[in-house]
Order: structure tokens, then C-alpha cells, then sequence
């Protein structure tokens, strides 16, 4: 009987960086985003030996204990995926936003005649006064393989930023994000220009785990390379997941830079009030009441 194909295998013997064996592009991306929720830097490359992440010596045996509980967690399909002891999971709330964004789809394509022309990204509408296509645009998807690229690059990062600052609040914050890389479609597009999909609100997401972990924020030295490491490796990501020039690119580096600057403004405020079920309850209810919202103004429109 052969022994079970590792996904990844960690190399000793370099002097200068750990190396993480990957079987896949996804596998490699799926691995440096749970790194990336842990704090730990990682880069990922692609020769003719495959793909694989390098990352500094000393966090070689984190990783390794990271990824291992990873992969035991992943064998049971299980939503809501524990992280050995630093506590890194998906949260199962992103499973509902998958849900969401799927049944959006459906409504468009097959029920709601017209959805899309009332809440697509649309720049001359929106400066005339239709300000909530920067959210209703959010929720709609040009066909099934924009939807399903979106689903799959959102379950994870949505799912670790929910872990990490608590369901209510990353979702809100992801949401905002998105608008203001719809707004950078304003700023830098010609009144023509029209988009649609949550792909900014994904890369907001990104931008939430690159803010540096809350253990991490002391004072010196060391907070000064938690944050450039966090925010280095979110850029390396943002470069894999969020340049294809095929894809409102303007949308995802507006997504991504407004998930940064509000990841920094929730690790600015007292932690255990960020995370208390209270204030969650209440974005929650915040992000339900604006989608309400802004659907209701596009109806009318």
C-alpha cells in the first residue's frame, strides 16, 4: 500500500528560509492565508519544481504545527476549521455570505429581470445621485465563474478576518471596503465605466488579515516588523489573487487598501469590546439594515 501523498513538506537544511511544499496554485494560496491569519510572512513562488511558500527559520515549526492541524481539520470538510493552539479558524458565518451571494445570483439570472442594469457599479448613475450601486454592485456577478472565483477566495479570506475581529464586525468591514474600491472605480474611471461582483469586498477581507494579529501590538521594534511583515505578505498576496488584468483591478486595490486602514482602526480600539457578541450583533444588524437599504433605493430608481 503507498503512503498517502503529503501536500507539503518543510526542507531543514536551507540557511537562509524554510520552504512549505505545495501540490497546487490553490493549495499554495489557501496555506500563506492561514499563515498570514497566524502572523507568520510567507512568499509564495512557482518554478519547474512546483509551488511552494518560503518563509523565515524561525517560524518553520509554528507553521509545520499550523498546517498540520489544517490539513486533519480540511480531511472532515469541516466549515469551521480549528488552527492548533494560536486559535486560527474559519469562521462558519462566511458560509452564510456564500449562501447569500448564490442566491443574488440565481434571483438575477433566472427571477429578477433587470437586477443587474438596477445595481450594477455604474459611474455616470452614480454621480448623479445613485450612490448605492457602490453596494448593490457588491452583490451581483456577471456569470457563474465570477461567482464561484469570488465564493472560493472569500470563504477564506471573509471566514479568517471573522475569527479573527468577530463575524458582525469583519463582514461590516469588509462591506465598507468594497464600497470604497467601487469608490477608486469613480475616482480613476470615465463616466462609462460599469462593474459588477464582490471581488472588492473580498480583497477587503485580505486587507483585514494583513493588519498585524492583536497578540502581536506591543511597543519597539518588534511591533515595527509584525506590521511590515503583515502588511508585506498581504501584498504578496493582493499581487497573486488581485492583478488579473481581465478584472477591475482599480476595485480590488480600493477593496484591499480600505480592509488595511480599517484592520488598523479595529486594532486601535479595546479588543474585548470589538469582539463582544454585542457589537457583532450590532454590525450585523448594521450591514442587514444597509443591504435593505440600498436594494430598496435601487428598486425605486
Amino acid at each position: 500500500m503507498h503512503e498517502p501523498e503529503r501536500p507539503f513538506a518543510l526542507a531543514d537544511g536551507e540557511p537562509t528560509a524554510a520552504v512549505i511544499r505545495a501540490r497546487s496554485r490553490q493549495v499554495a494560496f489557501d496555506y500563506s492565508l492561514v499563515l498570514l491569519s497566524q502572523g507568520i510572512e510567507s512568499t509564495v513562488l512557482h518554478d519547474d519544481a512546483g509551488w511552494r511558500l518560503t518563509l523565515r527559520p524561525e517560524d518553520q515549526e509554528r507553521a509545520r504545527s499550523v498546517l498540520a492541524q489544517y490539513r486533519r481539520e480540511n480531511r472532515a470538510w469541516a466549515w469551521r476549521d480549528h488552527l492548533a493552539d494560536a486559535g486560527a479558524q474559519l469562521h462558519g458565518g462566511a458560509l452564510l455570505w456564500c449562501f447569500f451571494l448564490a442566491f443574488f445570483y440565481w434571483w438575477a439570472k433566472f427571477g429578477g429581470a433587470g437586477l443587474s442594469s438596477l445595481g450594477e457599479m455604474a459611474n455616470a448613475k452614480v454621480e448623479a445621485g445613485e450612490w448605492w450601486r457602490l453596494f448593490t454592485a457588491m452583490t451581483l456577478h456577471a456569470d457563474l465563474g465570477h461567482l464561484v472565483a469570488n465564493l472560493t477566495a472569500g470563504f477564506l479570506t471573509l471566514g479568517l478576518a471573522m475569527n479573527r475581529w468577530g463575524a458582525g464586525v469583519a463582514l461590516l468591514a469588509a462591506w465598507f471596503a468594497g464600497a470604497l474600491g467601487n469608490g477608486a472605480d469613480l475616482l480613476l474611471y470615465s463616466e462609462a465605466h460599469r462593474s459588477l461582483g464582490a471581488s472588492g469586498m473580498v480583497m477587503g477581507g485580505l486587507g483585514l488579515l494583513a493588519a498585524p494579529p492583536l497578540r502581536s501590538l506591543g511597543s519597539g521594534a518588534d511591533t515595527r516588523r509584525s506590521i511590515v511583515r503583515g502588511l508585506l505578505g498581504g501584498l504578496l498576496l493582493f499581487v497573486l489573487l488581485g492583478l488579473n488584468p481581465a478584472s477591475d483591478v482599480v476595485a480590488h486595490a480600493g477593496g484591499f487598501v480600505g480592509g488595511v486602514l480599517l484592520g488598523f482602526c479595529l486594532a486601535a480600539l479595546p479588543q474585548p469590546a470589538v469582539r463582544h457578541p454585542a457589537a457583532n450583533l450590532v454590525c450585523g444588524t448594521v450591514l442587514t439594515g444597509t443591504a435593505m437599504l440600498v436594494w430598496s433605493l435601487a428598486w425605486r430608481s
